[in-house]
């Protein structure tokens, strides 16, 4: 079964370290892919802050 894992955060250094310690937990086998991207939101006061996202797709076996 193919699955997904997301991690998402505004800072991009903490995403990257929780996407990492999870690749560890998994196989190359079960390694199918990785996407990035990032986005820059407004609050209502005005402030601009960036979202980083790290998709990982991998196998189960169930």
């Amino acid at each position: 079964m193919i699955q997904i894992k997301e991690f998402i955060d505004s800072d991009i250094y903490y995403a990257e370290r929780k996407a990492n310690e999870f690749l560890a937990t998994i196989t190359e086998e079960q390694f199918v892919d990785i996407r990035y991207g990032t986005l820059v939101k407004t609050n209502p006061q005005r402030t601009e802050y960036q979202r980083s996202t790290i998709l990982v797709i991998y196998k189960t076996s169930g």
